[in-house]
């Protein structure tokens, strides 16, 4: 793609009569590559967990919770602003390249130097020696953000997210292959650089864009405040979300790190596959429709709905089935993973709705909103991680999932203030589908106790057909319960009429394609 024309304008536009064509085409193929991504983590995961230790994830956790807060400098801020303003050129964008790219060469050597200092915090001298490799991604990553939010802007999702999932393939190939051969944890740090490394080159290449010299364009400094705001914001938001792996990493060593981690990265994995693919389709859209208040609501209402929908299904069926799939995914050693993700997985449903508040909050041009109330979330969840600490990893898991419940509804309310958003409407979407999850959890645990099935089963093929009687079990109480709470099958209609407009769309892609392909041969 071209993202310039002759003058210096950008181009690649969407009409208004495209836009959800276009969104719809989005969220199909990142919900499409998200799952690919899904399938290649899990044999990652599956793989890197038997050829490596719990320190050796321990180590590299303790690096990368701070590693990826600066690799993100760029990342979020930057991608939001080039997406979210009405108007861009080249001189802006390039603007952007050479500040983007400055910045993450100085991070790059703040954050090598820095390992000496994170090694005498965790009390573990391998942690200066990992900090020197990881800090190679940063400056590698900075090189890479315009061209990929150039991309995002232009609705080209398809080759961003095919990107995406290349890299992950990368970086499970050369960790796996590194791992056989005896690298230890230092097949992790390779894999992640040369992930990155992968998405630089495919951001230019699908991108061919060259910057150019710095100029004055009169954009340049309200885009770079909306950039700080938005990173300021994340910053906040990934404190609070990385805060735990510090306080864990800095009371306990690196193994119960290790262990704590695995189950971390299986709770979070529902929110990274089902709504975080959707961040940018939901912002480029939404962003389009800011001045109808009246369609934003609904457009907002209907997707907390389908998130809820799903959401609250993995919530409880994931606490009922935990430690059998992480048994089945890890292997026996990480059995102490599966007790503490078991912990984690009540908040599931309560977490995904967490994530789209962004969805509100930056469409509608406030990420200084946005900022104020993470830092509240913040302060309530390292008040509840701090007062778990002392029960150990088990203790803060369970501070997440009181977290996420105790602020899911004023955070709603705080996001929808300036577009009459409320928490009625919120509690209006979910709370059939918590309340068919809660009874549909409540009565299959009543009837697994009187069985085998709720027993710790000793080898994986015992786990794997424990969790499929036991998930099928609650997945047909719980729709049950939905059709029973909505009067009924209206919610799975909306499901299926959702799912049938991805596929089409996806399909009219193809087509569209194929006919391209058929007129250059002719």
């Amino acid at each position: 793609m071209i993202p310039f024309d002759a003058n210096g304008a950008f181009h690649p536009k969407a009409g208004t009569d495209k836009l959800r064509s276009l969104a719809v085409r989005g969220a199909a193929v990142s919900v499409f590559a998200s799952a690919l991504s899904l399938l290649v983590q899990m044999v990652s995961t599956v793989m890197l967990a038997r050829l490596l230790t719990p320190s050796d994830f321990g180590v590299v956790t303790m690096v990368t919770t701070f590693s990826l807060l600066v690799v993100n400098f760029g990342l979020n801020g930057f991608t939001e602003a080039v997406i979210h303003f009405e108007e861009i050129d080249h001189r802006t964008a390039s603007n952007l390249f050479w500040i983007n790219t400055g910045a993450g060469l100085l991070l790059t050597g703040a954050f090598a130097a820095s390992g000496s200092l994170l090694a005498r915090l965790y009390h573990n001298p391998l942690v200066t020696q990992v900090a020197v490799g990881i800090s190679v991604m940063i400056v590698v990553s900075a090189a890479s953000v315009i061209h990929l939010a150039l991309l995002k802007r232009a609705m080209s999702f398809v080759d961003t997210s095919a990107n995406d999932v290349i890299g992950r393939v990368v970086n499970t190939v050369v960790a796996i292959v590194l791992a056989f051969r005896g690298w230890g944890m230092w097949s992790l740090v390779a894999g992640v650089v040369a992930q990155q490394v992968s998405i630089t080159l495919g951001a230019w290449w699908l991108c061919p864009w060259v910057p150019g010299l710095p100029h004055r364009t009169g954009r340049t400094t309200p885009m770079l405040r909306y950039a700080v705001q938005v990173y300021a914001q994340f910053c906040v938001g990934y404190s609070q979300q990385n805060i735990d792996n510090l306080l864990v990493g800095w009371r306990f060593h690196a193994a119960i790190l290790g262990f704590y981690k695995k189950a971390y990265d299986l709770f979070a994995l529902t929110s990274s596959q089902l709504t975080a693919p959707l961040n940018n389709v939901a912002l480029a859209a939404l962003s389009r429709t800011k001045q109808d208040h009246v369609l934003f609501r609904r457009y907002i209402a209907n997707s907390l709905g389908m998130v809820a929908f799903i959401g609250m299904a993995a919530s409880a069926d994931l606490t009922l089935v935990g430690h059998d799939v992480v048994r089945m995914v890890l292997g026996p050693k990480w059995s102490e993973s599966g007790r503490i993700f078991e912990i984690f997985a009540p908040g599931i449903g309560a977490m995904l709705l967490c994530t789209t508040v962004g969805w509100i909050h930056l469409s509608i041009g406030k990420p200084g909103r946005f900022v104020r109330w993470n830092i509240i979330a913040f302060a309530v969840t390292v008040s509840l991680f701090l007062t778990g600490l002392p029960f150990g990893p088990e203790g803060v898991a369970a501070a997440w999932s009181i977290s996420y419940w105790t602020l899911v509804i004023p955070a709603f309310w705080y996001a929808g203030r300036p577009i009459g958003f409320k928490a009625s409407a919120l509690v209006g979407a979910i709370w059939r589908y918590s309340v068919a999850a809660l009874a549909a959890g409540l009565i299959s645990a009543a009837i697994l106790r009187q069985t085998s099935l709720w027993a710790t089963h000793s080898s994986t093929s015992a786990a794997f057909g424990a969790a499929c009687i036991v998930s099928l079990l609650f997945l047909s109480l719980y729709l049950v319960f939905v059709i029973l709470l909505h009067g009924g099958i209206s919610p799975l209609k909306q499901l299926t009429g959702l799912l049938q407009e991805l596929i089409s769309s996806r399909r009219k892609r193809n087509s569209v394609l194929e006919e391209n392909v058929v007129g250059e041969l002719k």
